[in-house]
């Protein structure tokens, strides 16, 4: 009788050296990591949008001022316009003019926060500041309040507007 062909693998179910499948690893399945997330039984469909780099930091900065993701906001947005179908484009527009404002005059608020925020560590630490820079800076937080203000006011008489 002929012995068993010595390449076929390593007599008696023992690691082959040649890399090839392991007796002892075959049949095996692979773990997966942390609990799987439940979904829907039927997949659901999944759609892109295409946006320019001013769209996207727009979208991204009002994700990031109500803790959503992009995605999350885009959907949310969309499916409050498609419930809301009685609002005309002019009135979105118009919104959508009143939240780049809104957005444009947090972040003035939030620079003029922070170099509020360093002279006063420099002013604290005894070090002297430029009076025509505080100025400056006391000049933009009153110029982005007011451009905040504004913008509110105009929300708030929209919304009277809708309601009468």
């Amino acid at each position: 009788m002929a012995e068993p062909d010595q390449r076929q693998g390593a007599p008696d179910g023992r690691a082959t050296t040649e890399g090839g499948s392991q007796p002892s690893t075959a049949g095996h399945t692979r773990l997966t990591k942390g609990k799987p997330r439940p979904r829907d039984k039927k997949q659901r469909p999944a759609h892109s949008v295409r946006l320019n780099e001013r769209e996207r930091t727009l979208i991204q900065a009002g994700a990031d001022a109500v803790g959503m993701s992009i995605a999350g906001f885009l959907a949310h947005s969309a499916l409050a316009a498609a419930r809301d179908q009685t609002r005309t484009a002019a009135t979105i527009a118009a919104d959508h003019d009143v939240l780049t404002e809104l957005f444009a005059t947090s972040r003035k608020l939030g620079w003029a926060g922070s170099n509020l925020n360093q002279m006063t560590k420099t002013l604290n630490s005894g070090g002297d500041i430029d009076s025509a820079r505080i100025k400056e800076t006391l000049t933009n937080v009153r110029r982005a309040a007011t451009a905040t203000k504004a913008a509110v006011e105009r929300i708030n008489n929209r919304q009277t507007d809708e309601t009468t």
